[in-house]
């Protein structure tokens, strides 16, 4: 039995632009280091750069700490890729993509942390719900970080409250809400409230407002203003605090120095330029972050002699523009965190280890445990699985369309290994005129009669199935249809697996299986699933295809066997064992034998987790589950639902899946010693395309054992 998957991830998101972010990153980062080995870093989208540069927040993180990380596989797309994307109905691509460059951060790494989007430039208005897709998609849990700057205590506490529901709705774990830049004396009120709107369990923070990290540096204020650095360039890096202009003698003006304040002054004001360079060297004034010098103007020789003859300097920076506009823009500037200012990356990490609960915080990161797969997540690492150990698939129906066409995705993707059965010639034929670009040599084409196993496979035909008074020459009748040369490969171990039911019905594509391959020793009884990959979880299905009314003893087999089946795709079966009524409640026939088939389970299996009877909205809403089944650990969080019938599960697996788009994926048949899979005859390319991923994976567990 497996237990759940331990959380290797953390999602740091934000409700607005300029909330920083990057204190949460940083600080987590540090912190997570001690306790990992070896920790990465993804951020799913950028804002768009510059061609020759690269993203600033990527840069900082892993140059400041040394990862060993490519830049173009630590983020997915730009903002404007996504926008195109989206434009274009590229929904699915995008996240598929997503979870594509995190799973391979995710395999190099003992930890990965995940940064969201920064809610800047075009776009950001659905930023939120983007987020929250990708958090959800990446089955992690979320840090969620508001500013403080500008809200009244309701305003700011609202906003964190709303934003935990959304994600929490979305089936996101939220493990800690930061409320960011709130004033210093406000903090102890605004954990207080947030305590009050949250539930037990969340860890609460408030960061004060830092103003060292809201202060530009002189080399933030030199690319915005498009300076020119005259002296100290090496300091470019020192922080710009408080800035006060030069207009006023330098007698009043010495006044007016700050620590680490930026002297703003006319270019031609040799007095204040030297004043301030004297002052700072000097015991009794403060000490300044630098000097900008407006108008374009650049001090007289004389002057810049001197200055050059100085033992200490500060970054001189000259700048176009009015002394009163360069102020105002310097004003707006929104400071960032860049990886060679050191002062900001370090306050910040101090800060974070100063006002969040760091040690709990990591606990609960490292051992968090992530409750079940998204459908997406589960795609992703059934296609991953079956790539793993390519495996060969005999698809007897090849001259359907559909068939075709799911072909060539799995080639394409080099998924698996393909045989199909037809007339060759046919096949090429109607290959050309649907115009697939499918390679020839990529895959087999068998004709039955023609196959130089022929003979062969009739003859291990009649074997097999001479006791039941099949000669040799019935044997080679059955041989020539599709299906039974299929299996037979199967059987054979010419093919792994097979995938067959376009065409042809349930009964042609699983009685050759029962002949040939035949049951596993423990199993009385063929059955099926389907994995039902609904908005926000993958469930299981079953027996939705090949048993009309099971007994007792069959029902608990199919429970077993579908528990296997979800383990061995990377799901831990909760089972809920489904009929009219819940727990004790109910009386008859129907209910009885569903009541026998779960005792049967459980004296057979008792380290599986199962409950029955029980009701559909029982066994997948919490609060209904909790109201009638109080102390079962499976109501409201059943994974794997065994139907009473076939006549419930087909129409319920039908009913459910055109009611909520869900996908389902089979019927995947269980109990056979090899894999043979059937379709309907109403499937997509899609269906079948993931059939034979399935399949293969199967495949795969039969070679294990």
């Amino acid at each position: 039995m497996t237990s759940k998957p331990t959380n290797k991830a953390i999602y740091i998101t934000t409700t607005e632009p300029n909330s920083g972010k990057s204190i949460v990153s940083l600080g987590l980062m540090q912190a997570l280091l001690g306790k990992a080995a070896k920790v990465g870093y993804f951020r799913p989208i950028i804002d768009d750069f510059e061609i020759g540069k690269i993203d600033n927040h990527i840069n900082t993180v892993s140059t400041y700490f040394n990862l060993d990380i490519n830049f173009n596989d630590a983020y997915a797309f730009t903002r404007s890729e996504v926008i195109r994307m989206k434009n274009s109905n590229k929904d699915e691509e995008i996240i598929r993509k997503i979870i594509e460059k995190y799973k391979a951060i995710e395999d190099r790494f003992d930890f990965v942390l995940v940064e969201g989007t920064s809610f800047v430039g075009e776009g950001s208005i659905i930023e939120f719900d983007i987020n929250v897709l990708i958090a959800k998609n990446l089955n992690v849990p979320a840090i969620i970080l508001a500013s403080g700057v500008g809200k009244s205590l309701d305003e700011l506490v609202g906003n964190l409250q709303m934003a935990f529901d959304s994600y929490k709705d979305k089936g996101v774990e939220v493990l800690c809400v930061i409320a960011n830049k709130v004033e210093q004396e406000n903090q102890s009120l605004v954990i207080s409230e947030l305590e009050k709107h949250l539930p037990l369990g969340v860890i609460v923070n408030a960061i004060p407002l830092n103003p060292i990290l809201a202060y530009p540096s002189i080399k933030e204020i030199v690319d915005v203003l498009d300076g020119k650095v005259l002296f100290g360039e090496s300091y470019i890096n020192n922080q710009a605090g408080n800035f006060s202009v030069g207009a006023m003698q330098l007698p009043n003006y010495l006044k007016h120095l700050r620590e680490n304040g930026l002297v703003i002054t006319p270019g031609d004001r040799a007095d204040i330029i030297l004043g301030a360079l004297q002052a700072h060297i000097s015991d009794n004034y403060p000490s300044i972050s630098g000097i900008l010098l407006t108008g374009g103007l650049i001090p007289e020789d004389s002057i810049i002699k001197l200055i050059e003859g100085l033992s200490e300097i500060v970054p001189i920076v000259s700048v176009q523009g009015g002394t009163f506009s360069v102020t105002n823009s310097i004003g707006n500037i929104k400071s960032q965190i860049y990886a060679a200012n050191t002062q900001k990356i370090t306050t910040s990490i101090q800060d974070f280890e100063k006002y969040v609960h760091v040690d709990t915080l990591v606990e609960r990161l490292i051992t968090f445990k992530t409750n079940g797969i998204t459908p997406r997540m589960f795609k992703y690492n059934l296609l991953n699985q079956a790539k793993a150990r390519k495996k060969h698939i005999v698809l007897p129906e090849g001259m359907d369309e559909r068939i075709l066409r799911a072909t060539k995705q799995l080639i394409d993707l080099d998924a698996v290994k393909i045989t199909l059965l037809g007339d060759k010639k046919q096949i090429e034929e109607k290959i050309a005129m649907l115009e697939i670009a499918l390679d020839l040599n990529s895959i087999n084409i068998i004709d039955p009669i023609e196959s130089e196993h022929f003979e062969e496979y009739a003859k291990t035909l009649f074997e097999l199935r001479k006791h039941k008074n099949v000669n040799i020459s019935m044997a080679k009748d059955l041989m020539e249809d599709v299906s039974y040369f299929g299996t037979m490969m199967v059987y054979k171990g010419d093919a792994d697996g097979m995938v067959s039911g376009a065409v042809h019905t349930t009964q042609h594509t699983i009685l050759p299986a029962l002949q040939i391959i035949k049951t596993i020793p423990e199993a009385s009884i063929v059955s099926s699933v389907f994995f039902m990959l609904l908005e926000d979880r993958v469930s299981v299905y079953g027996d939705c295809a090949i048993n009309p009314n099971p007994t007792s003893g069959q029902l608990a087999e199919i429970a077993i066997s579908s528990a296997a089946t979800s383990l061995a795709f990377g799901i831990e079966p909760k089972i809920a064992m489904l009929s009219y009524s819940s727990g004790t409640s109910g009386v008859g026939e129907d209910v009885e034998r569903v009541r026998k088939a779960t005792e049967i389970v459980r004296s057979k299996r008792p380290d599986l987790k199962v409950d029955g009877p029980i009701q559909y909205d029982a066994a997948v809403d919490i609060k209904v589950g909790k109201l009638k089944l109080p102390n079962s650990e499976v109501a409201g969080q059943a994974n794997v639902f065994i139907f009473p019938d076939l006549n419930t599960g087909n129409n319920t697996y039908k009913a459910v899946q055109r009611e909520t788009k869900a996908l389902a994926i089979g019927p995947i048949i269980q109990g056979l010693n090899k894999p043979v899979n059937d379709l309907s005859r109403g499937c997509t390319t899609d269906d079948i395309f993931n059939t034979v991923i399935v399949t293969a994976i199967q495949a795969q567990n039969v070679q294990n054992k």
